[in-house]
């Protein structure tokens, strides 16, 4: 079923994102204090720490997806959502493209391996949506493909809800302008070069395919029990902060109370001797060597001060 709202909205129509002449009509957002930003982004982190130890201890199932526009600042957010967590309860799922046999599968099949059991969070960077964008545009499915996926979706969905499965998603929204800034910029940036792929690339010369398809997946995925979250990522401190706190609004997570803990008394000493040194292979003491130069900086991801 689907809201009059979402349907209005088809494929043949405009999308939010097709030109940049609604985003130029709004006023640039006021640039974020560093310090404000990290000390926000603390109490967030603080509060995620807080959420995974109820989904722990009460044995809850969290799925997020994070989808949108190629360099519109997903990874940075699930980067700062995992930065504190326990990588055993909080994983990453990012899925390589598919092998020979996992195209023969039915489409859903290697996602679900990776869905979360009693305890665990799963942070799909990327998701069983590439269907409904990339392998729309770039061919990589048929149009039969593409219809069953956009039809069984969100049956598949509502499978995942039914079975107890707390599913959110989320849309970064980026303006053609910004993110052709983006990759330009990671075009000479040697520690930032691997994101920008030749299916990266080509998403310039079809923005506007990309922009149909997005709204053609909602149309048929932005239901009633399984909506879609959009973030504005033009400034992503802005994104990270309002996609995090958002998130855990829509967890009951409640603090769960830990068992308070002690160090014991070390026993005394049987008589070990640690062996000599000069028997072990140490690393060189490079940071002994560091301290008698000047100057340097640490590394800021240009992309951080849009």
């Amino acid at each position: 079923m689907v809201s009059s709202k979402s349907k209005k909205s088809g494929p043949d129509k405009k999308s939010a994102e097709g030109k940049d002449a609604a985003n130029d009509k709004k006023p640039a957002p006021e640039k974020m204090p560093q310090d404000v930003y990290q000390a926000e982004l603390h109490r967030l982190q603080t509060e995620l720490v807080e959420m995974q130890e109820w989904v722990r201890t009460t044995g809850a199932r969290i799925v997020v997806i994070f989808e949108g526009r190629d360099a519109a600042g997903k990874g940075g957010a699930i980067k700062r959502i995992t930065e504190y967590l326990n990588p055993r309860i909080a994983q990453i799922v990012a899925l390589p493209a598919p092998t020979d046999r996992e195209r023969t599968e039915w489409y859903f099949q290697r996602y679900i391996a990776h869905l979360p059991a009693a305890g665990e969070i799963r942070l799909f960077d990327r998701s069983w949506y590439n269907r409904g964008g990339v392998e729309k545009v770039m061919g990589y499915c048929t149009p039969l493909e593409h219809q069953r996926f956009l039809r069984q979706c969100p049956i598949f969905e509502r499978l995942l809800i039914e079975d107890g499965i707390m599913l959110r998603k989320y849309w970064f929204s980026v303006s053609d302008k910004q993110q052709e800034k983006r990759f330009e910029s990671r075009l000479t940036d040697p520690m930032r070069r691997w994101k920008l792929s030749p299916t990266d690339v080509e998403s310039v010369t079809r923005w506007e395919d990309y922009s149909r398809a997005k709204d053609e997946m909602f149309v048929h995925t932005d239901v009633p029990g399984s909506r879609w979250f959009v973030v504005d990522a033009e400034n992503k401190k802005r994104a990270r902060l309002n996609m995090i706190a958002h998130l855990l609004s829509t967890i009951p997570y409640e603090h769960v109370a830990r068992a308070p803990l002690e160090l014991p008394k070390r026993p005394k000493s049987t008589g070990y001797e640690r062996p000599d040194k000069s028997l072990q292979l140490e690393v060189p003491d490079l940071a002994a060597r560091l301290l008698d130069k000047k100057g340097g900086h640490a590394y800021e991801d240009p992309e951080d001060a849009d």
